[in-house]
């Protein structure tokens, strides 16, 4: 997959016609998929490469009063642009959701960036809007010259899959849910660094992460996770929140990995989360700690694995 970084449509490069996908596509969820399955099909038939049209960051940047919730992703760039590129994309164009860019006209948006892309099929949601004037498909329909295919929306249980919906599963720690809507496993990036080194003196040594993504974070608690380390994969159990038995304070990202033994400092890993066990507890020493987490451990090597 060709990624091109743009300015505006003036640095716009390519020679060949394609099916143009458009919208931001933080999660790439089930929803943003069947885009793409639809695109694909096209593509296909009539011998297309498919180009996608978004955005770095949130388009609400630039409309909202700040809050730090807004620089956070579900997806690391990384893992964005490899789902594109599992879901048939051949050229991602990417740029910046600015003012400028939000008083583009509708009819400019279409002359200056739909059609410098050579599209000859465009490929929207139910509900995607463009221009300063927020048109939406119907007006592309009349006013775009190739064909626009408008993709229905996609439920699961009677309610519409989105990025806000997952967003708000995660906040809760509906991790299984978030996953279901995802159509794969939300997860976290960090390096390994050094913590209390409290967890090796009761027999649950854990691997202390800063996260490396500006993704989001599940509810506090403890897990059934996965740990990608070195291009192997392991079960484990991951907690989030604060150490409120030995009176944290701090936010702490930790995972006890099963079925291995070593140090991993500076090492890069990645966290699957699979789902909740329970909410974070404050135990009254260590020896009730040391009992629940022999439960946790029993829950997360039984859960079953993808």
């Amino acid at each position: 997959m060709d990624i091109q970084l743009i300015k505006d449509y003036k640095d716009i490069k390519t020679t060949q016609d394609c099916v143009l996908v458009l919208g931001y596509f933080d999660a790439l969820h089930r929803g943003h998929k069947a885009l793409f399955d639809k695109a694909r099909e096209i593509a296909e038939q009539e011998k297309l490469q498919i180009a996608v049209l978004t955005f770095n960051e949130s388009p609400q940047l630039t409309f909202v009063r700040f809050s730090p919730d807004l620089l956070l992703h579900l997806t690391s760039p990384e893992k964005r642009y490899a789902k594109f590129a599992e879901y048939g994309v051949d050229k991602l164009y990417l740029t910046d959701f600015t003012t400028r860019f939000s008083r583009i006209s509708s009819d400019d948006f279409i002359k200056n960036y739909i059609e410098n892309l050579r599209a000859k099929v465009v490929v929207v949601g139910f509900d995607y809007k463009f221009g300063h004037n927020r048109t939406d498909s119907d007006y592309l329909v009349r006013n775009f010259s190739g064909q626009v295919i408008t993709v229905p929306e996609v439920q699961e249980n009677g309610e519409k899959i989105s990025s806000t919906r997952i967003r708000n599963l995660i906040a809760r720690g509906d991790i299984a849910e978030a996953n279901k809507l995802l159509g794969y496993d939300f997860s976290t990036r960090g390096m390994v660094v050094h913590g209390d080194a409290r967890g090796r003196t009761i027999g649950f040594p854990t691997a202390n992460l800063a996260p490396i993504d500006r993704t989001f974070l599940p509810a506090d608690g403890v897990y059934v996770s996965d740990v990608l380390l070195n291009g192997q994969r392991y079960r484990a159990m991951t907690s989030v929140g604060k150490n409120v038995t030995f009176g944290g304070t701090e936010l702490r990202l930790e995972a006890h990995l099963f079925d291995f033994d070593g140090d991993i400092y500076g090492e890069s890993i990645e966290i699957i989360w699979l789902d909740k066990i329970r909410d974070m507890i404050k135990f009254s020493g260590i020896d009730e700690l040391v009992t629940q987490l022999d439960a946790d451990k029993r829950i997360a090597q039984t859960y079953p694995s993808n």
